[in-house]
């Protein structure tokens, strides 16, 4: 399993954007499917955006479409989401997860998920 650690949390008004990082440990990045998920409280943890392990395929949730953006830099071990156009309702924990796969594909179930980070707090205020 990899270890991952997310950052770049915090308070945001609404409309302001932030950028959250997450990097892994080890020396086969490039073998991982990453994902974000986030989780409000008293809710179920929902899939936000997913990424291969190529970087070719990417996918987003449609509460997050043209809004957030995943990218990877392999260079780094490191996952991104730019979440621009903030909303109050984005306010959550954010965890990123890693999948060690062999196929060329994006994943959004947690299920489907092997490791995971400790998550990162993001709150919008209006």
């Amino acid at each position: 399993q990899v270890q991952l650690v997310e950052a770049g949390g915090g308070l945001v008004q609404a409309g302001g954007s932030l950028r959250l990082s997450c990097a892994a440990s080890g020396r086969t990045f490039s073998s991982y499917a990453m994902g974000w998920f986030r989780q409000a409280p008293g809710k179920e943890r929902e899939f936000i955006s997913g990424i291969s392990r190529s970087g070719a395929n990417i996918y987003h949730a449609d509460p997050v479409k043209g809004r957030f953006t995943i990218s990877r830099d392999d260079a780094e071990n490191t996952v991104y989401l730019q979440m621009n156009s903030l909303k109050v309702e984005d306010t959550a924990v954010y965890y990123c997860a890693a999948r060690r796969t062999l196929q060329e594909r994006t994943f959004t179930r947690a299920a489907e998920y092997d490791s995971w980070g400790r998550g990162t707090q993001v709150t919008v205020s209006s």
